[in-house]
């Protein structure tokens, strides 16, 4: 059975340090069960996917989110289900979960990645995941199940259906209300259970270098994205706010845990250098994805425009002389008892 983790393994590189540079390094750049919350079967509009600039995108709920779900969308998520668990020591949360908990539910699924990991190291819990688009695989645990929803759509569990466990990651630019989602959360945990978000800044940073002004593509970049992302109403840049938003909540104990990852192998520390590999990898997949829809139907770009800025942000995550960072957050609370 799954113990609670230990201490991050890379906490100790956490926010209040910054991260020391490596000065030698040369280094350059089952079953298948997935059904709806709502009709209990799929619908073939849950596949009628739209197409757009070279992407796929879900059609349930049309328009709701803008990140892409295809094959290229689903290799990164799963590329970042890695980063995390090494930002983890391998493990899969932080909260102090008991070791007999016995139903646990995964927001924003995805690939259903984290949820089926979950399922294998927990046999006896009951584990379901819910998305907006039917992307996880056909081969699950039999302790596993997925659900096609909205999670901003009221939800329509029973009480007798309450969860010991709810576990969010990367959410950012997919909720319009947050405090609104916790209080969903906070209804439907047990007495005792926990809520834990696992977030990312969608912000870049660097130590030695805080306005970016060596990078000045991610920096217009960013800035865009957090600009398209407020007008959507549905903001990217929220992982320094998910701890205000627990406690908000009503939930007791809460933690937060705060760790720096490099965007490259720049840093001295081992742990960190292999991380950061993995990140400059995922971060440069991910800047199509981040900015096509946000830049285009948002802010009205030409694509064309879009490639010009992409291509200048995908050259300065290859730079390692610029020391760029990403933040993650894990931030965990208990419902009262």
């Amino acid at each position: 059975m799954a113990e609670a983790p230990q201490q991050p393994a890379l906490a100790g590189h956490g926010f209040q340090h910054n991260v020391e540079v490596d000065t030698d390094s040369a280094d350059s750049g089952i079953g298948s069960d997935i059904t709806s919350i709502q009709s209990g079967s799929l619908s073939s509009s849950i596949y009628g996917y739209k197409y757009e600039n070279g992407r796929r995108y879900h059609a349930y709920r049309d328009g709701a989110y803008l990140m892409p779900n295809d094959a290229e969308e689903q290799d990164r998520l799963d590329r970042h289900h890695h980063i995390f668990r090494l930002a983890l020591n391998g493990a899969l949360h932080r909260a102090p979960l008991r070791p007999d908990i016995k139903r646990v539910l995964d927001i924003g699924t995805g690939t259903g990645i984290w949820a089926i990991d979950f399922a294998d190291e927990w046999p006896d819990a009951d584990v379901f995941g819910v998305d907006l688009s039917p992307i996880q695989p056909d081969w699950l645990p039999a302790n596993c199940k997925f659900y096609i929803d909205d999670i901003e759509s009221p939800w329509t569990w029973l009480p007798s259906e309450a969860f010991d466990y709810i576990h969010g990651r990367g959410m950012g630019g997919s909720v319009a209300s947050w405090p609104q989602l916790y209080s969903r959360i906070y209804e439907n945990l047990k007495p005792g259970g926990w809520v834990e978000m696992q977030e990312y800044e969608a912000w870049i940073s660097s130590d030695d270098d805080p306005e970016l002004i060596k990078a000045p593509n991610t920096k217009q970049w960013q800035e865009l994205i957090d600009e398209a992302s407020q007008r959507f109403g549905k903001r990217m840049n929220v992982a320094g706010r998910q701890r205000e938003w627990i406690e908000e909540a009503g939930f007791e104990e809460v933690r937060g845990d705060v760790v720096k990852i490099p965007i490259g192998r720049w840093a001295k520390n081992p742990k960190l250098k292999e991380v950061g590999r993995y990140q400059r990898e995922h971060m440069i997949s991910c800047v199509e994805a981040f900015t096509l829809a946000p830049l285009t139907r948002v802010l009205g770009w030409s694509v064309e425009e879009a490639q010009v800025l992409m291509a200048g942000v995908r050259n300065e995550f290859k730079d390692p002389k610029l020391h760029l960072l990403t933040i993650f957050h894990f931030v965990y609370g208990r419902k009262p008892l």
